[in-house]
């Protein structure tokens, strides 16, 4: 089994990281991190990753997951990058995201008629590509699994996790990554956080949403 995360400039790495943490303990799997070069990437973190392989040499995958960032609003019209993924999204058995990145496969055509999660902040934009946004931390319809915002991405893992290789084996690679959260505070969501705190926030992220929108209808429309 092939399982490929798509990394690219200015990624959020947890979007990509927390899948990979768990993904690459599926048995019989190799994990590929997938960039345009070998060159490393710089993430929203300041550090960097280093993709085991390019789109020319990426094997066909059995699942592809795209994670988000604001570095996702420069994928929504990158025609290398949308050929890839749409290329890859129409063979793998499973087709996935994290975060933002259901925004990349929406505009790969990959996700018209179907469920998936966002970062609530942005998951109104699904909309524009014939996808039905929902409001859950996990999203499975059908062979799409989508994770909502950044730390949801290890309990999408675990969950594409137990899909392939069983419930026992997902609860075992928890156990041993001792996955047990336990926030310090409950605001990890709007619903939690208020109307106050959650207009605040928003109110920072205002200028990249709205490169993202701009974006998003761009591609929106590009799609027809």
């Amino acid at each position: 089994m092939h399982i490929g995360i798509l990394i690219f400039p200015n990624v959020t790495q947890l979007d990509a990281t927390g899948p990979a943490q768990v993904l690459a303990r599926t048995p019989g799997a190799t994990l590929h991190m997938i960039w345009k070069t070998l060159d490393p990437v710089k993430t929203d973190a300041g550090f960097s990753i280093v993709p085991t392989t390019t789109f020319k040499d990426c094997p066909p995958l059995d699942v592809i997951c795209i994670p988000g960032g604001a570095g996702q609003v420069d994928l929504m019209n990158d025609e290398e990058t949308l050929a890839f993924v749409a290329r890859q999204g129409a063979t793998a058995k499973y087709v996935t995201s994290v975060c933002t990145g259901s925004l990349v496969l929406g505009a790969a055509g990959l996700l018209k008629g179907y469920k998936s999660a966002c970062h609530w902040a942005s998951r109104d934009l699904l909309s524009a590509f014939g996808a039905i946004p929902v409001a859950e931390r996990v999203v499975h319809d059908r062979n799409r699994f989508s994770g909502g915002g950044v730390t949801a991405g290890i309990d999408f893992g675990l969950t594409l996790l137990a899909e392939i290789a069983g419930e026992d084996v997902a609860k075992s690679v928890q156990l041993g990554l001792e996955y047990d959260p336990q926030p310090p505070f409950q605001s990890g969501s709007p619903e939690k956080a208020g109307p106050e705190r959650t207009a605040q926030v928003r109110a920072m992220m205002g200028p990249m949403i709205e490169r993202r929108q701009k974006a998003n209808a761009t591609a929106a429309a590009r799609l027809g």
